[in-house]
């Protein structure tokens, strides 16, 4: 079974900008779409089978299957990494109410899949195929212009475990979708006195959250919650490190945690951060250390 996913707009204020960009017909734009992701804890694999993009627009639905199901570990495209998913690809230049990522995601099948400690669980997406999570904003194609976005799944509040004795995790994504001319990128080290203190997990991670002096809390689905969340690992000269990347451009706050792994995203958890502030500019990277 195909099930569809409408691309959320869970952060308000997305912004939906264009990059000049010549194309060859007056009266068409592009659109291209990559993905990346927020990583979550203890998994090793998080993999996502996409079959096609689907939008609503001036010709009405438009579905574009892929030729064969493209198979991504979203592990793999953390920080500032991200994948194509749709090429560019020409549309008549106008508004758009709607676009659709399909995936495979059934439940006890392993077309999506998340593995932890070396054994493999299906991924399964609730009413995916009837529901699924809706962009509630149109988009703008402009003639003569390319349209191109990053759609963030962030996992650390995306990925649910099983629940009433089932063996499929959930997957509820939690999407951002940001526009490449708008973003820039974060990074940092943390300073490994923060990440050994006393009351401190085997899991850090710095939580970003919208505008400056903004207060921070956990991951629980209630007001305030992070925009996005980047894990602290350590790099090849042993320190510790972490990137947060397609941030769109603004004020915001940034919340150290050396207990990321007492985040569960179902409970109101107490977890104690260190806090600074950072400001994202368009197409640059700021560093910010701990």
């Amino acid at each position: 079974m195909k099930h569809v996913l409408k691309v959320s707009a869970l952060v308000t204020g997305v912004a939906l900008g264009l990059v000049a960009c010549k194309s060859d017909d007056p009266d068409k734009g592009k659109l291209a779409v990559a993905v990346t992701d927020a990583p979550v804890d203890g998994a090793e694999a998080v993999v996502v089978q996409f079959t096609g993009v689907e939008i609503q627009g001036p010709d009405g639905r438009q579905t574009f299957d892929f030729a064969s199901p493209k198979t991504i570990d979203l592990l793999e495209l953390t920080g500032d990494e991200s994948l194509e998913l749709l090429p560019e690809t020409d549309l008549t230049a106008g508004e758009y109410q709607w676009m659709r990522l399909m995936v495979n995601a059934e439940r006890g099948v392993t077309d999506s899949y998340i593995d932890i400690d070396s054994a493999r669980y299906s991924l399964f997406v609730p009413s995916g195929s009837q529901s699924g999570l809706k962009l509630n904003r149109p988009f703008v194609i402009a003639a003569g212009g390319l349209t191109d976005f990053t759609i963030d799944f962030d996992l650390r509040k995306s990925v649910h475990e099983p629940q009433n004795d089932a063996e499929d995790y959930y997957l509820r994504p939690t999407l951002r979708i940001v526009d490449n001319a708008e973003v820039g990128h974060i990074n940092g080290m943390i300073d490994p006195n923060l990440i050994n203190a006393e009351g401190c997990t085997d899991s850090s991670a710095v939580y970003l959250f919208a505008g400056a002096d903004a207060e921070v809390d956990d991951v629980d689905a209630n007001e305030p919650e992070p925009v996005t969340t980047g894990l602290v690992e350590v790099n090849n000269d042993g320190d510790y490190v972490y990137e947060i990347g397609f941030v769109l451009a603004g004020d915001y706050t940034l919340g150290f945690t050396c207990e990321a792994a007492n985040d569960d995203p179902e409970t109101d958890d107490v977890i104690n951060f260190t806090t600074q502030n950072v400001t994202v500019t368009a197409n640059g990277t700021v560093t910010v250390d701990f």
